[in-house]
């Protein structure tokens, strides 16, 4: 990382979702933990939304991305998932607990995320913390619980694919001042955006002085007018939101390259009302997690050091409904086991593990790769999968 890039970085004051501005916690922390592994940033995609194995590892054609990135790694078809509804089981992924939390409830969870124990262990700035979300409210909540030890102050910084900015960017741009704006639509969107900053929040980060190389400057509109621009805001159709929050996550972590990143999706519930509609979302899912795999490849720090996972919170029932639908009610298998896939330096290369594995399991792999324990976690690393 360059000195300017480094002085941008701290200057632009990334704060953790909901959390106050701490000036403690822009401290550069250590470099890398000395953990032996090659895996220096995380991905964890929550598949969420309920999706069955039958559509994804059972009918390959719908996922040629995702099992191409099983060939270069390792694809476990037998997690077992607990459904204690969406918002609980996929706040599960990012805790290694079972969480209690039902389908209506908007609290957050009592157990740390691992963002939270990874930014606390690693003495990891905000700034190398992320959660791009496209499901609500609830899904805000993955970013930290409310565990005394833990919380806010370590929580992962926030984006919605929707292009819901926190003070980081409206400070990015406040600083860089206004993108150019190169078109009629682009121009609307820019003004939409404009408007909807609230200065008294802009006032909240700090001020400092920021200077830059071009090339720096640059990044940066770049990063902004793509998440503003037609590449993200035009798309449309069945999961159009989990699309968003994939794409707004691929550019962020492409230019940026944080050592964390987490993506929560949540489209697939269309199953309950329309089949057709579930299986589209899976493949737009499948081509955007394709192209955020192809985004890692493409750079040589990225291809050798980071570790991607992708899975559901749990599937879906064994039978349609009477409205040609899937719910999630059954307690069948097809309800409780889905399908892991997993690529990263340090993971077995084109490989299938059929032990059964917990859904929960994946948040202690994910610290334990990166040289942290989830200590309040009742879950293991699945070391297993380590080549």
């Amino acid at each position: 990382m360059s000195l300017t890039r480094r002085e941008f970085i701290k200057s632009s004051a990334v704060v953790a979702a909901g959390a106050s501005f701490l000036p403690g916690l822009l401290k550069e922390g250590v470099a890398w933990a000395d953990t032996g592994f090659k895996t220096k940033r995380v991905i964890l995609v929550a598949f969420a939304g309920g999706v069955r194995s039958r559509e994804t590892i059972g009918t390959p054609e719908n996922i040629p991305n995702l099992m191409r990135i099983a060939k270069s790694g390792v694809v476990c078809p037998n997690m077992k998932a607990r459904n204690v509804g969406h918002y609980g089981a996929a706040l599960g992924l990012f805790t290694g607990c079972v969480e209690e939390l039902g389908i209506r409830e908007n609290q957050r969870g009592k157990n740390p995320t691992v963002f939270e124990y990874l930014r606390k262990q690693l003495a990891l700035p905000a700034k190398e913390v992320w959660l791009s979300t496209s499901g609500g409210t609830q899904t805000l909540n993955y970013a930290y619980g409310e565990h005394k030890d833990y919380g806010a102050s370590y929580g992962a910084n926030l984006i919605s694919g929707d292009g819901i900015f926190n003070a980081e960017f409206r400070d990015i741009i406040d600083r860089f001042g206004r993108p150019k704006k190169e078109g009629d639509a682009e121009a609307k969107l820019l003004e939409k955006l404009e408007k909807s900053m609230d200065p008294g929040e802009v006032k909240k980060i700090a001020d400092g002085t920021l200077r830059n190389d071009a090339e720096t400057h640059r990044k940066v509109k770049q990063f902004i007018l793509d998440e503003i621009s037609a590449n993200t805001t035009n798309i449309t159709g069945p999961g159009a939101e989990d699309a968003k929050s994939i794409r707004v996550a691929m550019n962020l972590f492409r230019i940026f390259k944080p050592r964390v990143l987490g993506i929560g999706l949540m489209n697939a519930d269309v199953a309950h009302n329309s089949y057709n509609a579930y299986v589209e979302v899976i493949r737009k899912n499948d081509a955007e997690i394709g192209k955020l795999w192809d985004a890692i490849q493409a750079d040589a720090d990225l291809r050798e050091s980071t570790t991607l996972l992708v899975l559901p919170e749990f599937g879906r029932d064994k039978d349609l409904n009477q409205r040609n639908g899937l719910d999630h009610g059954d307690r069948s298998d097809e309800l409780g086991k889905v399908a892991m896939f997993a690529a990263g330096p340090d993971l077995r290369k084109g490989g299938q593990n059929l032990a059964e594995f917990q859904t929960i399991d994946v948040a202690p792999t994910l610290c334990h790769l990166m040289g942290a324990k989830a200590e309040h976690a009742k879950a293991k690393a699945l070391k297993e999968l380590y080549g």
